[in-house]
């Protein structure tokens, strides 16, 4: 069912969760994890998928250091630059550049030490999990409010551009560290906390609401 913005509910997301896995874990096939540690969703999703397949065998497409081209198309030496996430790469690329060769045998030393960082930010249970230089770490729901805040001016602007500014300086710095939802459900925290002033309904929809700093004229 779906509330007055437009979201989903959990009661609709859950039974396509539970499927994923059983399709994901399923036995007698060849598994080959596509991840990049440049990520915060993929290197996550990677690291509950290789602690829910214990000692199964599977093969690794990592990403984190891998160059694809900019854009496709008939230019012949196009720019490179670093794939960072497979959610981003155009398939046309993907199959051009035959990234599914890359897939080698997770050794195990490498499942050890992925394992151990997974159980460690599983006993921490954090809110967030986010990308310190190489690592992968946990951090409080507040991460990126201060971030939030410096967009914020004494005028009026959308939260569409106030989380783009954020989600393009990720990039910038080469990782994805957080989606859209989050960073627009933490504006309405600090709306709530009365760090900013909305007009709209929620930030969540991001196009039809506008932040500002409190008190401004």
């Amino acid at each position: 069912m779906e509330n007055e913005l437009g979201w989903t509910g959990w009661n609709d997301i859950t039974p396509e969760t539970e499927a994923f896995w059983r399709e994901a874990l399923s036995p007698g096939r060849r598994k080959v994890a596509w991840t990049s540690r440049r990520s915060t969703v993929e290197y996550a999703g990677f690291l509950e998928w290789l602690w829910r397949m214990e000692d199964a065998p599977c093969d690794v497409v990592d990403l984190s250091e891998v160059k694809v081209p900019r854009n496709s198309g008939q230019d012949p030496t196009p720019p490179s630059t670093l794939a960072i996430s497979l959610g981003i790469i155009p398939t046309d690329i993907i199959g051009q550049d035959k990234l599914w060769s890359l897939a080698e045998p997770l050794q195990a030393a490498a499942r050890l030490r992925y394992r151990d960082l997974w159980q460690q930010l599983r006993s921490e249970n954090a809110p967030l999990r986010v990308i310190e230089g190489t690592e992968l770490v946990s951090a409080p729901i507040s991460y990126f409010d201060t971030r939030l805040m410096s967009c914020a001016t004494n005028d009026w602007q959308k939260v569409a551009r106030i989380v783009g500014e954020i989600l393009a300086a990720e990039m910038d710095d080469e990782v994805l560290q957080v989606g859209d939802l989050v960073l627009a459900a933490r504006i309405d925290a600090l709306v709530e906390s009365g760090c900013l002033e909305i007009q709209g309904k929620s930030a969540l929809d991001m196009r039809d609401s506008q932040v500002r700093l409190p008190g401004a004229k």
